[in-house]
């Protein structure tokens, strides 16, 4: 068990901010944080089983029909998922629509298929299910919070600043989807940046340390010699 493959999925590899997968959904069910957060947790859901049970019989499966079978697996959790939804949160399955059911097709659970549980085992493959549904759910909830109070002045339904405040609305509409994005890639990349920037002063800085130590060194060793 290796728990880098639970935490990678929240900054390293997030799905969205890093690797830029599943966009469709992310872009388009954002327009409220529960919208995300909802969405999030059913790919999760999804995720997390089909990661487990392509791990399960990954040995039974043969190559060359290993997507046909990843496909019937996590179409039946999808229907699952969405079967669960319908009758427990009707109103979120009504606003999610067709992207639950566009699950199956969400690049995310197919990529983490074929590249990681279709090679390993089934504790590393629920890890990594796990931590990329929840780094998945974690930048769909952060997108759907910034478009919801720009654009409507409110979090998960909450009001935050009265009647008087006059929303941005572009933000819950299309074009906001992409300008939030963007914002907040921009903002990671120019962190991102920084901390690299950081790293290679820092480790100049320690190579000029060791250079002028072993100088002293040396110059200490040629005068006692001398």
């Amino acid at each position: 068990m290796n728990i880098k493959n639970l935490t990678n999925g929240f900054f390293k590899e997030n799905p969205i901010f890093k690797l830029v997968l599943g966009m469709c959904p992310a872009l388009a069910v954002t327009t409220a944080a529960l919208n995300g957060l909802g969405m999030g947790l059913s790919t999760t859901a999804v995720l997390i089983c089909s990661n487990v049970v392509i791990s399960l019989l990954r040995k039974v499966i043969p190559d060359e029909i290993r997507i046909p079978a990843f496909i019937v697996v996590i179409a039946s959790f999808v229907t699952i998922v969405g079967m669960v939804m319908e009758a427990y949160t009707p109103a979120l399955f009504a606003t999610l629509g067709i992207y639950i059911p566009l699950i199956v097709v969400n690049c995310i659970i197919m990529g983490r298929a074929e590249a990681f549980a279709f090679n390993n085992g089934v504790l590393d493959s629920f890890l990594d299910g796990l931590g990329m549904g929840l780094g998945f759910t974690l930048a769909l909830t952060v997108v759907g919070a910034i478009r919801e109070i720009l654009g409507s002045g409110s979090i998960f339904g909450i009001s935050l600043f009265g009647a008087s405040f006059e929303p941005a609305l572009i933000f819950i509409m299309p074009p906001g989807a992409f300008l939030t994005f963007g914002l907040i890639m921009a903002l990671l990349n120019k962190f991102e940046k920084n901390r690299q920037n950081k790293a290679k002063l820092k480790s100049a800085s320690e190579k000029d340390s060791k250079a002028n130590a072993d100088a002293a060194v040396q110059e200490q060793t040629g005068g006692e010699a001398a």
